[in-house]
């Protein structure tokens, strides 16, 4: 298991849906939001100016509900080395009461902004998200 990185959400007014509670475009932010963060606490800066990623696909298994005001605390890891330009990222959301409430698997691709192109992930930049 990947080095584990984890932040606090807690649901705005804008964040609820219809039925009351985070609206599931929410988790999916929450899910960018993290693996961001992660990737600038991490990187090295020439990495940073030099690559972003892209989402190829998110696999989410919704365990339980979050209303307005609450707080979770969303924790992340790579969980594998990656395979050529992709990865894979977990990320777990958790309640005040540690219960999951949400569980993903996301698929990232890293593109090299010069080209435009899918870039191998280096050794050494993969390393310390791995740690």
């Amino acid at each position: 298991m990947g080095q584990t990185f984890e932040i606090s959400f807690t649901a705005q007014p804008d964040d609820i849906d219809i039925m009351g509670h985070v609206n599931n475009a929410v988790w999916v932010r929450w899910m960018e939001e993290i693996a961001t963060a992660h990737w600038m606490s991490l990187a090295r800066a020439d990495d940073i100016a030099r690559y972003v990623w892209v989402v190829t696909r998110h696999e989410i298994d919704y365990k339980g509900n979050v209303g307005l005001g609450e707080t979770v605390v969303a924790r992340t890891f790579i969980p594998d080395p990656p395979r050529g330009a992709r990865f894979d990222r977990r990320v777990d959301f958790f309640g005040p009461d540690e219960k999951l409430k949400v569980s993903a698997r996301t698929s990232w691709a890293m593109i090299d902004v010069a080209s435009g192109r899918l870039a191998r992930i280096p050794a050494e930049m993969a390393a310390p998200f791995l740690a």
